[in-house]
């Protein structure tokens, strides 16, 4: 993998791991959450092939994926796309554990799943098969007895908003449990959000060399915020084909 910016990057051989780790260093010190969304699209903006991301991933984006949850205290994620995608918990792996370890995180981290109706199955892999158990971020509204049987199973279950989950609320329960390095992986309409919320700390944006065309939907969507969010380019990747995009908002 090779950088086109920053210009300091550029005359560098391929970047290695400890390069890349830098490159997506989340600032430090951290006082609130950070909040970093990662999607891949294709170069005429599908955000899936057949319903699914996988199919516009390509090698350099997956390595990168690896990485941000690598650096990340929390993966967050809608439910619709954690059912879409297939999520599981994330594995624990050599690599990983010594990277985290020495990044003083915590062995594997843990996906905090976005649900209004909590709808989340007690049997889903994200319950059965994960390493440390989901926080499930749902809203008074959902059912109670819904709230109480993830629970019981270990589940970390919060209540961020009356009717809905919302954005700033679901934040400062993930800070409240020292998790402000937050990765989200979507889907489109939680990303739009936390646009229309200015929850956007920054975008990470694969572009995958194909055309798609089709009716895919575009990373996010949703009502639109009062003002556009503005973003400056902070680096851009590249391999194989596969432009790497890196944004940071211009404010705040």
């Amino acid at each position: 993998m090779h950088s086109l910016w920053p210009i300091e990057l550029i005359s560098q051989p391929a970047l290695d791991d400890a390069a890349l780790e830098r490159v997506y260093a989340y600032p430090e010190p951290l006082e609130r959450p950070w909040v970093r969304v990662n999607f891949v699209s294709s170069l005429d903006g599908a955000v899936s092939v057949d319903g699914l991301s996988a199919g516009l991933s390509t090698k350099p984006d997956k390595r990168v994926f690896a990485l941000l949850r690598d650096l990340c205290d929390v993966v967050l994620v809608g439910l619709g796309t954690a059912l879409a995608e297939g999520y599981r918990g994330v594995k624990h792996t050599e690599v990983r554990a010594e990277r985290r370890r020495r990044l003083g995180l915590s062995e594997v981290p843990p996906i905090a799943v976005v649900t209004r109706t909590c709808a989340l199955s007690s049997d889903s892999p994200l319950v059965t098969d994960a390493v440390v158990k989901p926080v499930v971020l749902t809203c008074a509204a959902a059912p109670a007895e819904r709230r109480q049987e993830l629970a019981e199973l270990g589940v970390d279950v919060v209540v961020a908003g009356t009717d809905d989950v919302e954005p700033a609320a679901a934040l400062a329960a993930l800070a409240e449990r020292g998790l402000r390095r937050v990765l989200c992986e979507g889907g489109p309409a939680w990303f739009g959000t936390l646009i229309a919320a200015d929850a956007v700390d920054e975008l990470c944006l694969t572009l995958s060399p194909l055309l798609t065309s089709g009716d895919a939907g575009r990373i996010a969507r949703g009502p639109a915020p009062a003002t556009p969010l503005g973003l400056r380019l902070a680096s851009v990747l590249y391999a194989a084909d596969t432009l790497l995009l890196r944004y940071l908002r211009t404010t705040g």
